[in-house]
């Protein structure tokens, strides 16, 4: 790896540790004034804070963005809900008829979510052509074996049929029967953790095939996005986008086709450069990629736009908003979320995975008990079920339990994201460093837009003492998510095992300034000045981190006060400020781990 590779590529300005280097004395009445909150017992949100502006000016911006999303002018026209509702109708009718289930069910939640229509509105039955006519029989035949599973003998009988709706079905009968053939030959034949190359045998002669019809132009929408997805399974992803946007235009209401979209799209630079139809559901697919690519304010402001237009009602917009809360950690707005679709929609099971996460980081062990049994009692073969189960079992510390389960849902879905991150980090907790880097990398094959599986391979080759390997993964993860602190940390760390200071100071900067969820980056950056003799720039910051710890209002569990404190009181003594170092020595004798010393420094400033 390069010297060039290496360096962060962050903007500068916010990275150079603008320590505001004042005069001993303006410092020494910034740490006693905090001290001595401290000591007469002040609640922590009290404590006086300085060069923490940036925690105001957040809680200042979110407010004000939330104020800007309900005065925004809808970023486009939606028109009359009447006619909205009446595409929607006329889209799940179209989709049940070809088995077209997840585009049905996301169409009628949404109709579900707007006022019903009158009799006289309701849109009139499909035109039937006279293809139509002559192919009823051999489809209605092919369409209830399909329902039954039973694609072979689906396509079977529609073999030879003209029209489209019959087409479609029996292209799509034949790639679903590939499908459940490949699934259970991986099931039968491969462990969860092993990279077989098992495919399905019918996708090359259905690429062949709709291409043909392809460039002939006789694909309608639908056939456009099952041709979509065909290239897809076969690597084959510029002409899949292309055909996507294809389908897309040809039938705007399929979401299906948005949503194969939204998983080949890799950064919003992509996403500007495709050429998308102007429609209302295009607002729904924007908000759905910003969230996908981090973009969380966009996407809310996005939701909230939709839920002015008229959609305040649906179950799906909350579900993505609690997605979008659940992504930048506010865990407190996304649990409320939740606990609210739950009231509205009590066997809902889509997201609950999402949910169960919440309530282990909550360590919420009552609730995520409850969760686990009310799913098993909807449906214990989900795969949302086994990913809350797994949780739970995780939470109790049952770690081989947790990987059983989550074993169990990528039987269910080879391609579920959630479960192969999760049991990356089971293996993790199990210390099979191995197991847990094949799991990680099968979670970035399924998704390379996922930061938690870059991030859980930083932390695995960190535990095998590989740093460059570290550098690569946690530089990645940052790419994603560059306003995390926990990725700045891990990326300061890393600099500093390689020796490059200058870059492990920039990260843990970055970190403090774009607000420390660990409160670790101050300490770190403390005890990194200290090691390079910085003495003045490391009673900053171990004085900034004091005043971070206090000022969240809660004990952490890691913070290393003490240390902080242990040096101030030197740093004072050392400058003969002995007031001040005497009111840090009389603070040191409050930790087990720093008494003595405290005693040691009193009896040395007395004499």
């Amino acid at each position: 790896m390069s010297n060039s590779e290496q360096v962060l590529e962050v903007d500068q300005s916010q990275t150079k540790p603008p320590y505001p280097l004042k005069k001993h004395r303006d410092r020494i009445k910034t740490l006693t004034r905090v001290l001595l909150f401290w000591e007469r017992g002040g609640t922590g949100s009290d404590v006086p804070v300085v060069g923490r502006d940036y925690l105001l000016v957040t809680s200042t911006n979110r407010e004000h963005a939330w104020q800007n999303m309900k005065m925004a002018a809808l970023c486009s026209e939606f028109g009359d809900l009447v006619q909205i509702k009446k595409q929607l109708i006329s889209v799940i009718s179209l989709c049940k008829e070809r088995g077209l289930l997840h585009s049905g069910k996301w169409a009628s939640e949404l109709a579900f979510a707007l006022d019903p229509l009158p009799k006289d509105e309701l849109p009139p039955s499909p035109t039937f052509t006279e293809e139509d006519a002559q192919d009823l029989d051999a489809l209605t035949l092919a369409k209830s074996y399909f329902d039954l599973k039973e694609y072979d003998r689906a396509a079977y009988f529609l073999k030879g049929c003209c029209s489209q709706k019959a087409y479609f079905l029996y292209m799509y009968s034949r790639y679903l029967s590939g499908e459940k053939k490949k699934d259970d030959e991986t099931v039968d034949s491969l462990g969860p953790l092993e990279k077989g190359q098992v495919r399905n045998e019918a996708l090359r002669e259905l690429r062949v095939e709709l291409s043909k019809k392809h460039i002939a132009g006789e694909l309608d929408g639908f056939t456009l996005y099952l041709y979509g997805v065909v290239l897809r399974k076969l690597d084959l992803l510029k002409e899949a986008v292309e055909v996507f946007v294809e389908a897309i235009h040809a039938l705007p209401l399929h979401w299906g086709a948005w949503l194969e979209l939204s998983n080949l799209v890799t950064n919003i630079e992509m996403l500007k450069s495709l050429s998308l139809p102007d429609s209302w559901i295009k607002d729904f697919f924007m908000a759905h990629m910003y969230t996908e690519l981090q973009m969380i304010k966009e996407a809310l402001q996005k939701y909230q736009n939709l839920i002015e237009a008229g959609f305040s009602k649906s179950t799906y917009i909350i579900s993505q908003i609690a997605v979008a809360y659940h992504n930048i950690r506010d865990i407190d707005q996304a649990l409320a979320l939740f606990n609210e679709l739950r009231e509205q929609d009590p066997y809902r099971i889509d997201n609950m995975d999402t949910f169960s996460n919440l309530l282990y980081v909550k360590s919420m062990k009552p609730e995520l008990s409850y969760l686990a049994h009310n799913l098993v009692e909807i449906d214990k073969y989900r795969v949302e079920t086994c990913c809350v189960i797994g949780n739970y079992y995780s939470l109790r510390s049952q770690h081989e339990k947790a990987a059983l389960y989550f074993q169990r849902a990528l039987k269910l879905n080879p391609r579920c994201l959630g479960a192969w991150t999760l049991m990356g980090h089971e293996y993790m907790e199990m210390k099979n460093t191995s197991a847990a880097i094949q799991a990680y990398r099968h979670a970035i094959e399924v998704n390379k837009r996922d930061y938690r599986a870059w991030y859980g391979l930083g932390q695995t080759y960190e535990i095998l003492k590989m740093p460059f390997y570290c550098l690569y993964y946690y530089r990645k993860a940052h790419q994603l998510r560059p306003n995390d602190s926990r990725m700045l940390v891990a990326l300061g760390e890393s600099y500093e095992k390689l020796s490059q200071q200058v870059e492990a100071k920039k990260c843990y900067w970055r970190a403090y300034s774009v607000g420390d969820v660990e409160k670790m980056a101050l300490l770190k950056l403390a005890k990194l000045h200290e090691q390079l003799n910085e003495s003045d720039d490391a009673a900053q910051c171990y004085m900034l981190y004091i005043q971070d710890i206090f000022s969240c209002g809660e004990q952490l569990e890691h913070a290393e006060v003490s240390t902080a404190l242990r040096y101030l009181g030197q740093y004072y003594f050392k400058n003969k400020l002995y007031d001040e170092a005497s009111l840090c020595a009389q603070r040191c004798c409050d930790y087990n781990d720093a008494r003595e010393e405290g005693k040691a420094l009193l009896r040395q400033i007395s004499q």
